[in-house]
């Protein structure tokens, strides 16, 4: 299993796939509760990997966890552009209702943080990074 991380100054979005690619877990959460988080989740699930997004705090974040959870690796991965595609995934995964479907998709905004899509997408993005490295 892998855990992702959309590490954030102020809320952070942690997700769990799965070998079979199915999202055991996700949620977005304060960043002052993200390690204890993650070592309650590392607890619950056999997760052998972090994926880190590489942008905002990435490396004081990268930092704390191997520090607090020294036994896991840490991969980075870009997350550039995450937060679109993050908004694409949730109205993907909750289709709008009523006079919503209106507006195009481009113009909506998700009613509530999606920081956990994006440690969804970050998880995705190293599978097709590691996939395409192996195809070389």
């Amino acid at each position: 299993m892998i855990l992702g991380f959309d590490p954030g100054r102020d809320k952070c979005g942690v997700a769990v796939m799965s070998d079979n690619g199915e999202v055991v877990y996700h949620e977005v959460i304060l960043s002052t509760q993200a390690i204890s988080m993650m070592e309650s989740l590392l607890e619950k699930f056999p997760i052998q990997l972090i994926v880190l997004g590489n942008q905002t705090t990435s490396k004081s974040w990268q930092e704390k966890i191997r520090w607090k959870i020294p036994s896991l690796p840490i991969e980075m991965v870009d997350e550039r552009n995450s937060t679109l595609e993050a908004r694409d995934l949730y109205w993907e995964k909750y289709p709008p209702k009523g006079l919503l479907r209106l507006i195009p998709q481009g113009m909506r905004l998700p009613p509530r943080p999606i920081d956990d899509l994006v440690a969804i997408l970050l998880i995705q993005r190293y599978l097709q990074n590691k996939k395409i490295g192996n195809e070389n």
